[in-house]
């Protein structure tokens, strides 16, 4: 078992109660786990965080946030209509999930004015809340058994969770613990790799080992931006928020493109392809 690979145990065999439920099963919308996930994944981080104090400084909190939520809600709709993974629409769904739960967390704590360290934790145990309802209700949390509506709405609204608690969890390491944003990037690059080895050579199940990672993705991707974007005075390469959240975009749509195209990251139902076969570019479109 691999982070790599993380449904390939417990999703052959979801307990009974879960088969199938909220409707009937359809193709998996989620991508596969390769490399390039999480390389889009991180993308996907830093620049929501970067994208996120960029327009609330330029247009003001709740202008931003009505921004954010108006992106968050069509792309997800988007993604919720469609019959079948397409690398554009999920992966701009994921953006705009970074985004709005980037500023979700900024808005707990900057404008309700409760500490990291609250919100931290609040998003933790709304997390696994979240996670034990999903298994309690369909048995698994393997994201290639997401072919039905109530497992996909659990599974986005427990990406949305872990963007918000590693967003709270960045800022704590970076400010409240004052570490700074480079070494809490150093931090978390050197903790994501625990679930990846712990799943390889210590047995840590693929789907625990694979949650855990993609919790930390996100603290990891917004500490290195944020240390890219602010000032000197604050620790960072004083490049601004603006150039930096276009920095990232650039090789973010062209990896996305790179995806849409290729099929790559198809998910192994995809029409007209079988285990172990390279997908056709037209089954990912």
């Amino acid at each position: 078992m691999t982070i790599g690979q993380p449904d390939s145990t417990v999703a052959a065999a979801p307990r009974p109660r879960g088969a199938y439920s909220g409707g009937a099963p359809g193709r998996s919308k989620v991508p596969e786990v390769t490399a390039l996930f999480w390389v889009v994944k991180i993308l996907t981080t830093g620049m929501g965080e970067t994208a996120s104090d960029y327009l609330g400084r330029t247009l003001g909190p709740i202008p931003a946030g009505a921004l954010g939520f108006t992106g968050f809600a069509v792309l997800l709709l988007a993604q919720f209509r469609s019959a079948r993974y397409r690398a554009g629409v999920y992966w701009s769904a994921i953006v705009m999930v970074s985004v709005f739960g980037t500023m979700a967390a900024d808005v707990v704590h900057v404008i309700a004015g409760i500490p990291y360290a609250v919100s931290a934790a609040a998003f933790a145990v709304a997390l696994a809340v979240l996670l034990a309802a999903w298994y309690a209700c369909e048995g698994t949390l393997a994201i290639h058994s997401v072919r039905t509506r109530r497992r996909e709405a659990f599974y986005w609204a427990t990406v949305l969770t872990t963007f918000a608690l590693g967003t709270a969890v960045g800022d704590l390491t970076a400010g409240t613990l004052h570490l700074g944003y480079l070494p809490s990037g150093l931090l978390f690059g050197a903790l994501i790799l625990v679930p990846a080895l712990a799943g390889r050579f210590a047995g840590l199940n693929a789907v625990a080992a694979f949650w855990a990672a993609y919790v930390l993705t996100r603290p990891l991707g917004a500490s290195f931006a944020d240390w890219m974007g602010v000032s000197a005075a604050r620790g960072g390469l004083d490049c601004g928020t603006g150039p930096v959240t276009l920095a990232l975009t650039v090789p973010l749509v062209l990896l996305i493109g790179y995806l849409a195209v290729t099929g790559r990251d198809a998910p192994a139902d995809a029409p007209g392809t079988a285990p172990g076969e390279p997908v056709p570019a037209a089954a990912a479109r």
